[in-house]
């Protein structure tokens, strides 16, 4: 019987099982089946093919599902390669600052040193206001925090000034420096380098009165460092992480009275191997982020990954009865401090590591943990990555120097991210061979297996 003797209907639904290399090689045969992949097989096979980006957001709707497909199986593919253009966004500040990314769908922020304000900015996020994205929330070093509408500029602009009418102040802090932000829903927590944390409400109304009214607070009495809100899951929680016995705790939230719990729902602990009756040696988590979308676990909200003083990245399921991680990761090569975290990436299945020296960013594919590997940022230098954002296809990050992406598109352009201006003198920075002056040399290498570990 003749494939084409069935009816449309049952070729539609056969298309649904079919993967992206089927899909081609069957609208090559006639021009009956081109047509009905076409029409069909591509929006079908977006479905199995999700892969949140930010910045490609509002771009990759326009394209065809063709495009679509084809532009994700060929990052996905790169990434297996790890084939990527890595390109610096600036040439090197002066001085050694500790820059912050924030992202949305129309713009990158990096906010470096005092570079807008006299303060240090020390923490910041991106928060939705109905599509113009331009609203920030920025923490400084003596404890204001600042909710931020940006001006409008044009491409090119600098120095663009933020007049005071453009920025509404918060007070709750008390002086105390804003070591982490984190938005999810219509909420945003912040959080104090000694360990206040406090939940604000970002509705007009309750932000209106939170400029004279502090929202709630809660006290983790130690040196904090990182924060992450999720108010999707079953149960709302914040996870918080701190110097101390117990570096990574979780607090529910309350949906009714939006307030954080002081006592924390659960310890998530460094390793398997720990007695009850024994305490934990103090360490630090410096990075939080939620679950690669394609873990093995599926897109749960359950799932915490952290990143250690001890150069370990570690991921903890809620679910489980255990507190000790699932996973554990780390480069052999450098355990070094991990100062921050993000998931994303080929298949929405990574892990990205920014680590305390030498300017490495290490990645682990969840599916395939054991094949590590890890990459120095543009320059080479010996900084920090103190902040990185990772998405299907790039990975955005920012050393002491200058920020950075890696991206592995297909097709990427000279006019794909901006000009440098003409360096002065020797800032480190090599075009890669062959990459037509877009893409810039930078060290990489593999990971000896095993890697894995039980800490």
């Amino acid at each position: 019987m003749s494939l084409l003797a069935l009816p449309s209907d049952i070729l539609i639904l056969l298309l649904s099982h079919l993967a992206v290399a089927d899909l081609a090689a069957l609208s090559q045969t006639c021009h009956t089946l081109s047509t009905l992949v076409n029409r069909h097989g591509w929006s079908t096979a977006l479905h199995t093919l999700h892969r949140p980006s930010k910045s490609l957001a509002k771009s990759v709707p326009l394209w065809s599902p063709l495009e679509q497909v084809k532009y994700h199986t060929l990052s996905d593919r790169a990434w297996d390669t790890k084939r990527f253009v890595a390109r610096p966004l600036s040439r090197p500040w002066r001085g050694k600052l500790q820059p912050l990314l924030a992202i949305n769908e129309s713009r990158l922020f990096v906010a470096a040193g005092h570079t807008l304000y006299s303060n240090d900015i020390t923490s910041i996020a991106s928060v939705p206001d109905g599509g113009s994205d331009r609203t920030l929330f920025v923490g400084f070093d003596h404890g204001e925090l600042q909710r931020i509408y940006v001006p409008a500029c044009a491409p090119g602009d600098q120095d663009v000034p933020i007049e005071p009418h453009y920025r509404t102040p918060f007070h709750y802090h008390n002086a105390e420096l804003i070591e982490a932000l984190s938005v999810s829903g219509d909420s945003l927590l912040s959080l104090s380098s000694s360990g206040k944390a406090g939940l604000l409400d970002l509705s007009p109304r309750a932000l209106s009165a939170a400029t004279s009214a502090p929202p709630h607070m809660i006290d983790l009495d130690t040196r904090a460092w990182s924060a992450l809100l999720c108010t999707s899951a079953s149960t709302p929680y914040a996870a918080f992480g701190t110097s101390s016995d117990t570096p990574l705790t979780v607090h529910a939230l309350t949906r009714s009275a939006g307030a954080l719990s002081p006592t924390p729902l659960a310890v998530l602990r460094a390793s398997a191997d720990h007695d009850p009756c024994d305490a934990e040696r103090p360490t630090a988590v410096y990075g939080i982020a939620s679950a690669p979308p394609a873990s093995p676990w599926g897109a749960s909200d359950q799932i915490l990954v952290s990143g250690w003083f001890d150069g370990f990245v570690r991921v903890h399921d809620l679910r489980a009865a255990s507190r000790a991680p699932t996973l554990s990761f780390a480069d052999p090569w450098s355990f070094e401090p991990i100062y921050a975290v993000a998931c994303g990436g080929g298949a929405g299945a990574h892990i990205a590591a920014g680590s305390a020296r030498h300017s490495v960013v290490a990645f682990w594919d969840v599916r395939a943990p054991e094949r590590g590997w890890s990459v120095h940022a543009p320059g080479n230098d010996v900084s920090p990555v103190y902040s990185v954002v990772l998405e299907s296809s790039r990975l955005f990050g920012a050393t002491q120097s200058r920020p950075f992406v890696y991206d592995f598109g297909p097709a990427v352009q000279p006019e794909t991210y901006p000009s440098l201006p003409r360096a002065r003198g020797d800032d480190g920075l090599p075009y890669k061979k062959g990459w037509d002056r877009i893409g810039f040399y930078v060290t990489k290498y593999d990971h000896p297996s095993p890697q894995l570990g039980d800490h």
